[in-house]
């Protein structure tokens, strides 16, 4: 897969718009396969947190074999399909691995992972200054690792492993 350049921008109020569209075009489109619900994760979920400018959508699914025949679908509806972290889900995005508006995780429902991403989430939703810690960490990273999104990624795990170990921070 090609990384794009890694771009951090302010928050934009029309995210949760566009993750409420795709939400619903997601329900047309595999509603009777969604376990769960459907949830708007990741930094453009959280109101005033800048972030990469891509909606990242988690989809609960009964279990990843059961979800195998949705790959099929989701790409024939303009979603790009690639086997990262497999064992732990399904993931896409969208429209081109070049140009990202959409990450799209289909991730067993209740799952650790699932608990994870919700608890993370709600966690920067929660705490104003949790969250600015993050963003500052995000510019950092960004700067340092433009054209290497999984070192970008890499190393934000230990903050993100703080927050989900309850390690209070500065």
């Amino acid at each position: 897969m090609i990384d794009a350049k890694i771009i951090i921008e302010k928050y934009n109020p029309n995210w949760p718009t566009l993750f409420a569209d795709e939400q619903a075009r997601l329900i047309a489109l595999i509603g009777d396969d969604i376990d769960g619900t459907i949830e708007h994760v990741g930094s453009t979920a959280v109101r005033g947190l800048a972030a990469k400018p891509i909606i990242d959508i988690m989809v609960g699914v009964k279990s990843l074999s059961a979800a195998t025949h949705l790959i099929d679908i989701l790409v024939a509806s303009g979603y790009c399909y690639y086997p990262h972290k497999a064992d732990v889900m399904h993931w896409f995005c969208k429209p081109t691995p070049e140009i990202r508006t959409h990450h799209l995780h289909l991730v067993p429902y209740q799952s650790p992972l699932w608990h994870e991403r919700i608890t993370f989430r709600d966690a920067l939703r929660a705490d104003p200054n949790l969250a600015a810690q993050y963003q500052t960490l995000k510019y950092q990273l960004a700067n340092k690792f433009s054209d290497q999104r999984e070192h970008y990624t890499q190393q934000k795990w230990p903050f993100i492993q703080r927050v989900l170990t309850g390690v209070e921070h500065d």
